[in-house]
C-alpha cells in the first residue's frame, strides 16, 4: 500500500466535500491558475498537480466518489481549459504507482475514474499519454499487441524509410547551402537567429532531414567551436524548441560509438562540444554518460588492478636479495590487448577546459577522484583552469620579480566564471580543486609555485592581523592547512629532487609555529604515502635507495653520498630520515658520517629532520631500557648523541625537541633528559662529568677564560653561534625557568615515583642523570644569559623554595650567579659615587667590596629564614648560611698552577711557530691569538687575586657573627654539617673542592666558636650510613670532598712546622678550656703535633673501618659506593700499610664474584691496580704515629721553651691534665661499656678486618699489666681530644645548675679546699719529675716505678691511688 502525505486535501476536507471540502479545494486551484502566467513547466503548475493528486488518492481510498472529482474537473475546466493536459498527466503518474505496487483494487477504482472523466479531458489525450494496458482497459484500443506492431510500423516509416528521392538533383543543393551557411561564420554579422530562419527555409525548401541538419550544425560546432558562446549555443537552444530535446543527446551518442567501434581515438573537439553543450543545459550529463565507454564496474575493476600491482611492485622492492640479483620481475607479463579508450575522463577532461567546474566536480564524484587524476591530460586541464582563475590575483599580490613576463593563463574555448579576487574566494573553489589534484599538482610545478607564494602572502597577513580579521580568514587558514598536507607537500614528493620548489615551501611554512609544521609533516609521512599508487611507490624508491646509500656510507666518501642524500631529500626527507634514524639507532659508529653528510640538505629538510627525531624519540613500540631493566636502551642513547651533534652543526629550530622534553618531564618520564644532556654538551660545549681530572677541576675553578681553555675534555672555541641558538630557542618557549624547576622537582621524585617498580641501581643512575642535567643546564644559562636577561627571568631564592618547591641547594645554584653581579654592580655603583680623584687603596677597595656584599645580601638573609625552622638560627646565623651558599671556588681560592700551566702551553705554541718560520697568513693568526689569549689570562688571573682578598675581607668582617655560641661547638658543627656541608659537597665536583676549602679557610680566619678539630672528627668518624645512601656519582663527588679534607690533614700531619705555623695557636685546634688557679685567667690548651698525628691514625683507622663494613656488605649500592670513594681518596688513604692490606683483603674478594656482578668486579680490578701502586709510598703505623709514649715525651720535651718558669709550669699543668683525664677515662668506660655492648660483634669483625691494625704493638703488649693504668690513658685521651669536648658541654651543663644554687659560704670553703689541693698536686708532680729524671707527669712516673719495682702489685696499686686522688683534685676544680 502507498502511503500518500496530505498536505492540502486532508482527510477533514474529503469527509466534508459536500459542505466546504469542494470549494476550498476549487478556490485553491483557481487561485494558483489565475496567478500563473503560462501552463508549461512552471511552480504553479506543480502545486496544482499536488492537488489533483491528492483528489485522486482521496477517490481511491474511498473517501471521495467519482462522480465528486468529475465535477471539480468540469467546474475547474470552465475558467481553465488547459487543465485537462495536467489531469491527464495525473493519471498517468497515478496508474504508474498502482502497477508498481500491484494493488489490483485501486487500479480498478482508478480506471473507474478516468472512464467517467475521459469525455471531460478528451480521449485524444488519454490515447496519447496514458500506458497501452490502461488503454485496454478503458476500451479505447481493441488488442494490445496490434497497436503494438502498428505503432513500430509507424514509428519506423516516418522516422527511419528513407525517401526514394534521386540524392545527387534533389538533396546536395540543400546540403551544400546549409555547409555554406555554416561554414562561413567568421564573415556574417548576422546573429544566431537569422542563421535559424535560413536553416528552417532550406529544410522547407530541399525538404531535408532536421535530425540530419543538427548532425551537421554539431560537426560545424565541432569545427569551429570558438563560436560556440555566439553562434552555436544559441543557434542549438532555439533549433531545439522545433524538436526532442534527447535528440542532440541521441547524436552525441552515436559519435562517441562510433569511435568505439573503428577504435579510433576520440578526437578532443568531439569532447569540447560536449562540454560546451552540458555547460548551457543543452545535453544532461547523466544521459550521455549511457552512451560513453567503459562502464563503471570496469573502472572500478580496472582502478583495483592498478593499485594491487603498485603494492605488489613494493613488495618485491623490499624483498631482500640473498643473491644479489636485481629485484625486477624475470617472468615479464604477457602483453595485455589494448584497452578501450575512457571517454568519461576524456569527457570530464573537456569540461575542465571550457571551465565547466561545477559539473566536472559532478563527475569527478562518480568515480574514484585517484583514478581520474592518475590520467596527466585530466590534470593538465584541472591545473590550466585554477591557473586561469587564479592568476590575477597572483600577479597583484604575490607575483616576484620576472613572473609578469610570462603570458596569463586564458581558457581556449569558454569564460571563468569565478575568478578569484581576495583571500576569501580561495574557499569557494580553488581549495577544492587542489583537494582533487593531490600530489599529481608536481606535473604543473609553475601553478604550485603560484599557489606556495599567494600561501606564504597569507600567513604573513594572517599573523600580522588583528584578531577580528583572523576570525574572517579562519576558513582561508585552514584550507591552506588542508592545501598544504595533502596537495604541497605530497606534489614535493613526486617532483624529481627540485630543491627550489622545497624552499618556496619552507617560506611559506617558517611563518606557522612548529606544531603545526609537525602536524603536517607527520600527516605527510604516516598518511599522504598510502592514499596514491605513485606515492606508494615513490617511498619504496626512497626507502630502497637510501639503504643502499647508508651500506656505502664511510668518511671517505661523506661527499659523495651527502650529494645524494641531498637529491633524495629535497622530495622525500621524511622516507629518508626515518630510514637514516632506524640505521643510526643500530650502529651509532655512523652518527658522524651521517652528520657530515647532511650538508646538502635545504631548510625544510632540517625542519622535517627536527620533526623525524622527535617522534622516533617517542616511538611507544620501543623499550627505553635493557633487558635488564638496569640500563638505557643502546637505541636512545645514539640517538640522543645524533641529536646533539646535528643540532649543533646545522641551524635547525630547537624548541620543538625542548618542548618534547620539557612534556616528558611534566609526565614523569626522566629518560629523555638524556637528550638534553647531549644537546647542551654538544652545542656549547658545557659537560658535566666525574671523571675530569685533577688539573681540569682546578681549572675550572678559575675564570671563563681559563675554564674554556683547560676546565672540559671538548674545545668549547667553536661553539657561540650553537649556543646562541639554544638560549635563543629557550627564551622563546620560555623554558629556562620551567626546565630547571622540572628537572629540580623530578631530582627529588625520582626515588618515590620509580623506587618500588624499578631496580635501585637504575634509580641511582636515573637520580645522576637528572642532577647532572641539571648543573649542566644551570651552568649554561648562567654562562650565555646576561645577567640583565638571568634576574629578569629567575624569581628570588624564596619564591624558588616556596611557590616553585625547589630544594634551597638548587635554589642557591640559580641564584648564585645574579648575587655575583648584584654585588659587583653595588661595588661599581659605590665606585663611580665616590668623588676622590686619589687611586683607592686596598684597604678601600676591600671595605666598600664589603659595603657592597652587605647591601645585596642583607635582604638575601631575611629572605632565607624562612627557609628553615627557627631552631636552626640558634647554632648558625642566616649570614653565614647565605655567605656559604652563594660563594664558589672561584672567590676563595685562586688556581695559580692552572694559570701558570695554561699560559705555558701558549707560549710553548707561540714558540714552536716562530722556530718554524712560516709566513702564513693562518699561522701568523693563530700566533696572535695564542699571544693575546695568554695577555688576558694574565690579567683574568689578577683580577681573581683581586676578588679573592676583597672575599676574604669580607668574610673577616663577618666571622663573628656566623657562629653564635647558644648552644654548644658540638651543635653548630651538627647544623653547619647537615646544612651546608653535606647538601653541597655532593651537588657537583667543583663544590666537593669548594667545602674542603671553605672549612680550611675558615680554620685560618680563626673563626669563633668553630672547631676545626670537631669538624674533621665529624666528616671522617662513622660514614658507612652515609655512603651507602649515595647514587655512584654522588659517592664519586663524596669522595673528592674527602680527598680534599685529607689532603689539608696530610699537609699538616706530614711537616711539623707547617702544623705548627698553621695550628698551633688557632681557636680550631683548642681540645679544652683550663682556667688558672692563680689569676683565673681562661687558657686554651691546644692538641700539640704528636697528639694530632695519632688523631690522624685513628682517621685512617675510622675510614677504614667504615668502608670495610661497606664493603663486606652484600649490598650493591654499598660496596659499588665504597669503590668509588676508595678511589677518589687514593692519593691521601690509606697512609698505613696494615691499613692498606687490609683493604686489599676485602677487594679480593668482591673480584671473585665476576661472573655475578661484572661492574663491581671492574671497579674492583681499577682499585686494586691503582692501591698496590701506592704500597710503596704506604708507611708502617709506628712511622705513622709514636706509640710509645715515652718516645712521645722525648720528641715533647726536645722542642719544649728552655725557660724553666714556663717548663716548671708546663709539667704543672701536665700533671694537673693527667689526673683529670684519668678520672675522665674512667668515667668513659664505663659509659662506653653499654655501648660497646651492641657493637660487639662488629667491632671484631672490623678488628679482624683491619689485621688487628689498632692493636698495641710487641714492645707496648709487655706493658699489658698496666693497660687499664693512667699510662696508657694519656695517650688515648691525646686520641679522644674530639670526645672530651663533647664530656665538657655535658659537665658544664650539668655543673652549672649546681654552682648557681650554692651558698657563699660553701663557694668559700671549696676554695680552700681547691688551694691545698692544687699544692698538694705540686708537690706529687714535683716528686715526680725527681724520680723520672725531668718526665712528663704521671704517665712517665707510673712508668718508671714499674720498671724499678720488684713488687708490681704494689706498684700497680700506687699507681691507681694517685690517679684516684689527681681525679678528685680535678673533680674539685670543676665543680667550681
Amino acid at each position: 500500500m502507498i502511503g500518500v502525505n496530505f498536505k492540502v486535501v486532508s482527510n477533514e476536507i474529503a469527509s466534508d466535500w459536500e459542505k466546504t471540502g469542494k470549494q476550498q479545494v476549487l478556490s485553491k486551484c483557481l487561485e494558483i491558475l489565475r496567478s500563473q502566467k503560462s501552463f508549461v513547466n512552471t511552480a504553479k503548475d506543480r502545486d496544482v498537480r499536488r492537488i489533483l493528486y491528492e483528489v485522486i488518492w482521496q477517490l481511491l481510498q474511498k473517501k471521495l466518489k467519482n462522480d465528486n472529482v468529475a465535477l471539480l474537473i468540469t467546474a475547474i475546466k470552465e475558467k481553465h481549459p488547459h487543465i485537462s493536459s495536467t489531469m491527464v498527466d495525473v493519471f498517468s503518474m497515478v496508474d504508474t504507482e498502482i502497477v508498481a505496487t500491484g494493488v489490483k483494487l485501486y487500479r480498478d477504482r482508478l480506471i473507474s475514474l478516468i472512464t467517467s472523466c475521459r469525455d471531460i479531458v478528451g480521449i485524444q489525450l488519454l490515447k496519447e499519454r496514458l500506458d497501452v494496458e490502461t488503454l485496454e482497459a478503458l476500451k479505447l484500443i481493441s488488442n494490445t499487441k496490434q497497436f503494438q506492431q502498428k505503432y513500430i510500423k509507424t514509428k519506423t516509416r516516418l522516422f527511419y524509410k528513407q525517401q526514394k528521392f534521386n540524392l545527387l538533383r534533389e538533396e546536395m543543393e540543400g546540403y551544400s547551402k546549409l555547409a555554406s551557411e555554416l561554414g562561413q561564420l567568421e564573415n556574417k554579422d548576422e546573429g544566431a537567429v537569422y542563421l535559424l530562419e535560413n536553416i528552417k527555409s532550406l529544410i522547407g525548401c530541399f525538404n531535408i532531414d532536421p535530425n540530419r541538419v543538427l548532425d551537421i550544425i554539431l560537426e560545424a560546432f565541432e569545427c569551429h567551436p570558438q563560436f560556440a558562446i555566439q553562434v552555436f549555443v544559441p543557434l542549438l537552444n532555439n533549433y531545439l524548441l522545433l524538436c526532442e530535446r534527447s535528440t542532440i543527446c541521441q547524436l552525441l551518442g552515436f559519435k562517441f560509438a562510433h569511435y568505439q567501434e573503428i577504435g579510433l581515438k576520440t578526437p578532443d573537439s568531439l569532447y569540447t562540444v560536449a562540454a560546451l553543450l552540458i555547460q548551457h543545459d543543452l545535453v544532461d550529463i547523466d544521459d550521455l554518460l549511457l552512451h560513453l565507454v567503459p562502464g563503471d564496474d570496469e573502472l572500478v575493476a580496472e582502478w583495483t588492478k592498478i593499485v594491487d600491482a603498485a603494492k605488489e611492485k613494493v613488495r618485491k622492492m623490499n624483498i631482500v636479495s640473498l643473491s644479489g640479483a636485481d629485484k625486477t620481475d624475470e617472468n615479464e607479463e604477457k602483453a595485455e590487448p589494448p584497452k578501450l579508450e575512457n571517454q568519461k575522463f576524456g569527457l570530464c577532461q573537456g569540461l575542465l577546459r571550457v571551465g565547466d567546474w561545477s559539473n566536472a566536480k559532478k563527475l569527478l564524484e562518480y568515480y574514484e577522484t585517484n583514478h581520474m587524476m592518475a590520467q596527466d591530460t585530466l590534470v593538465h586541464a584541472l591545473c590550466h583552469l585554477i591557473s586561469a582563475m587564479v592568476d590575477p590575483f597572483y600577479r597583484r599580490v604575490a607575483s616576484v620579480k620576472g613572473s609578469l613576463s610570462l603570458p596569463a593563463a586564458t581558457l581556449k574555448h569558454g569564460t571563468v566564471s569565478h575568478r578569484v579576487e581576495r583571500y576569501e574566494d580561495l574557499t569557494e573553489n580553488i581549495f577544492s580543486m587542489l583537494d582533487v589534484l593531490g600530489p599529481r599538482l608536481s606535473l604543473d610545478p609553475l601553478l604550485m609555485a603560484k599557489m606556495v607564494r599567494i600561501g606564504r602572502m597569507f600567513f604573513n597577513e594572517y599573523h600580522n592581523s588583528d584578531t577580528v580579521q583572523q576570525n574572517k580568514w579562519r576558513a582561508v587558514y585552514g584550507g591552506f592547512l588542508g592545501a598544504t598536507a595533502n596537495v604541497f607537500l605530497p606534489a614535493l614528493s613526486l617532483l624529481q629532487s627540485n630543491a627550489n620548489m622545497s624552499e618556496e615551501v619552507w617560506v611559506m611554512l617558517q611563518v606557522l609555529p612548529y606544531q603545526q609544521r609537525y602536524r603536517l609533516y607527520g600527516e605527510w609521512k604516516n598518511d599522504a604515502y598510502g592514499r596514491h599508487p605513485d606515492m606508494m611507490l615513490v617511498q619504496a624508491n626512497t626507502v630502497d635507495r637510501t639503504k643502499y646509500i647508508m651500506r656505502r656510507l664511510t668518511k671517505e666518501n661523506v661527499k659523495q653520498s651527502g650529494r645524494q642524500m641531498g637529491k633524495l631529500s629535497h622530495g622525500n626527507p621524511v622516507i629518508l630520515f626515518d630510514c637514516i634514524l632506524n640505521q643510526i639507532q643500530r650502529y651509532d659508529n655512523m652518527i658522524n658520517p651521517v652528520v657530515d653528510a647532511f650538508k646538502y640538505l635545504t631548510n625544510l629538510t632540517y625542519d622535517a629532520l627536527a620533526f623525524c627525531i622527535i617522534e622516533a624519540l617517542a616511538n611507544p613500540q620501543k623499550e627505553r631500557m635493557k633487558y635488564d631493566d638496569t640500563n638505557i636502551s643502546d637505541w636512545l642513547q645514539s640517538l640522543a648523541s645524533f641529536s646533539g651533534a646535528v643540532f649543533k652543526k646545522y641551524s635547525i629550530e630547537l624548541s620543538g625537541l625542548l618542548q618534547y622534553v620539557a612534556n616528558q618531564l611534566k609526565a614523569g618520564k626522566s629518560l629523555d633528559l638524556l637528550i638534553l644532556k647531549e644537546v647542551v654538551q654538544k652545542m656549547s660545549g658545557v659537560e658535566v662529568s666525574e671523571e675530569v681530572t685533577k688539573d681540569q677541576l682546578e681549572a675550572l675553578g678559575g675564570g671563563e677564560l681559563l675554564k674554556a681553555e683547560g676546565g672540559y675534555f671538548g674545545q668549547i672555541r667553536n661553539t657561540k653561534k650553537s649556543s646562541n641558538r639554544l638560549k635563543e630557542a629557550l627564551l622563546g618557549q620560555k623554558l629556562e625557568l620551567p626546565m630547571c624547576v622540572l628537572i629540580s622537582q623530578h631530582r627529588h621524585a625520582i626515588v618515590f615515583e620509580e623506587g618500588e617498580q624499578k631496580h635501585l641501581k637504575l634509580v641511582g643512575k636515573l637520580t645522576d642523570q637528572c642532577h647532572d642535567t641539571l648543573v649542566q643546564f644551570g651552568n649554561f644559562l648562567s654562562i650565555h644569559l646576561s645577567m640583565d636577561e638571568y634576574v629578569k627571568r629567575f624569581p628570588p631564592i624564596d619564591t624558588l623554595a616556596r611557590e616553585y618547591h625547589t630544594p634551597v641547594d638548587v635554589a642557591f645554584f640559580l641564584s648564585r650567579p645574579m648575587y655575583a653581579h648584584q654585588i659587583s654592580s653595588k661595588y661599581d655603583e659605590m665606585r663611580r659615587q665616590e668623588k676622590s680623584k686619589q687611586k683607592s687603596t686596598s684597604q678601600e677597595k676591600n671595605a666598600r667590596f664589603v659595603n657592597a656584599c652587605r647591601a645585596v645580601m642583607a635582604p638575601v638573609c631575611d629572605m632565607i629564614k624562612s627557609t628553615q625552622p627557627d631552631k636552626i638560627w640558634q647554632d648558625v646565623s642566616p649570614q653565614f648560611y647565605a655567605t656559604f651558599w652563594s660563594l664558589s671556588l672561584y672567590d676563595v681560592q685562586v688556581p695559580g698552577e692552572a694559570y701558570d700551566r695554561e699560559i705555558a702551553k701558549l707560549k710553548q705554541q707561540v714558540d714552536e711557530m716562530q722556530q718554524e718560520g712560516s709566513h702564513d697568513n693562518r699561522k701568523r693568526r693563530e700566533r696572535e691569538r695564542c699571544e693575546s689569549l695568554a695577555a688576558k689570562l694574565k690579567e683574568e688571573q689578577r683580577k681573581q687575586e683581586e676578588h679573592r682578598a676583597r672575599v676574604r675581607a669580607r668574610l673577616k668582617s663577618e666571622r663573628e657573627s656566623w657562629f653564635l655560641a647558644r648552644t654548644s661547638k658540638n651543635d653548630a658543627i651538627t647544623k653547619f654539617l647537615q646544612l651546608c656541608v653535606f647538601p653541597r659537597c655532593v651537588f657537583s665536583p667543583l663544590d666537593a673542592v669548594y667545602c674542603a676549602r671553605f672549612v680550611h679557610l675558615m680554620h685560618l680566619l680563626r673563626t669563633p666558636n668553630f672547631s676545626t678539630l670537631l669538624c674533621f672528627d665529624r666528616v671522617f668518624s662513622d660514614i658507612s650510613y652515609t655512603v651507602t645512601c649515595f647514587s655512584e656519582n654522588e659517592a664519586s663527588r663524596y669522595g673528592r670532598f674527602l680527598c680534599s679534607m685529607l689532603e689539608i690533614v696530610v699537609k699538616w700531619h706530614k711537616d711539623r712546622d707547617v702544623y705548627e705555623k698553621e695550628c698551633k695557636n688557632y681557636p680550631g685546634f683548642v681540645t679544652v678550656l683550663r682556667t688558672n688557679a692563680t689569676d683565673g685567667a681562661s687558657k686554651a690548651n691546644h692538641l700539640d703535633y704528636e697528639n694530632f698525628r695519632h688523631v690522624c691514625h685513628k682517621w685512617q683507622f675510622k675510614l677504614t673501618k667504615a668502608l670495610v663494613v661497606c664493603l663486606d656488605s652484600k649490598e650493591y649500592c654499598a660496596i659499588r659506593n665504597a669503590l668509588v670513594i676508595l678511589t677518589k681518596i687514593l692519593p691521601c688513604f690509606p697512609m698505613v700499610t696494615a691499613l692498606g692490606s687490609a683493604l686489599e683483603k676485602r677487594v679480593e674478594k668482591i673480584k671473585e664474584e665476576k661472573e655475578k656482578r661484572p661492574d663491581l668486579y671492574a671497579l674492583a680490578m681499577g682499585y686494586s691496580g691503582q692501591l698496590r701502586a701506592r704500597r710503596p709510598f704506604m708507611v708502617p703505623e709506628q712511622e705513622f704515629h709514636l706509640k710509645d709514649m715515652t718516645k712521645v715525651n722525648q720528641a715533647r720535651s726536645k722542642h719544649a721553651d728552655g725557660d724553666a718558669k714556663v717548663k716548671v709550669k708546663t709539667e704543672n699543668d701536665e700533671a694537673k691534665r693527667s689526673k683529670s683525664q684519668t678520672k675522665e677515662k674512667r668515667e668513659s668506660i664505663d659509659k662506653s661499656k653499654e655501648r660497646a655492648k651492641s657493637r660487639d660483634k662488629v667491632s671484631a669483625e672490623v678488628d679482624a678486618a683491619v689485621g688487628n691494625s689498632n692493636a698495641v704493638p710487641e714492645k707496648e703488649s709487655r706493658k699489658s699489666s698496666v693497660a687499664k693504668s693512667p699510662v696508657k690513658s694519656r695517650g688515648s685521651s691525646a686520641t679522644r681530644a674530639v670526645d672530651n669536648e663533647e664530656r665538657e658541654r655535658k659537665r658544664r651543663k650539668v655543673d652549672g645548675a649546681g654552682a648557681k644554687t650554692e651558698s657563699r659560704k660553701e663557694k668559700r670553703s671549696k676554695s680552700s679546699t681547691r688551694d691545698e689541693d692544687e699544692r698538694r698536686a705540686a708537690k706529687e708532680a714535683k716528686r715526680a719529675r725527681a724520680e723520672n729524671g725531668g718526665g712528663a707527669g704521671d704517665e712517665g712516673r707510673a712508668r718508671e716505678k714499674h720498671k724499678k719495682s720488684d713488687g708490681g702489685e704494689k706498684v700497680k696499686k700506687s699507681v691507681e691511688r694517685e690517679s684516684r686522688k689527681a681525679s678528685r683534685e680535678r673533680g674539685t676544680r670543676h665543680a667550681r
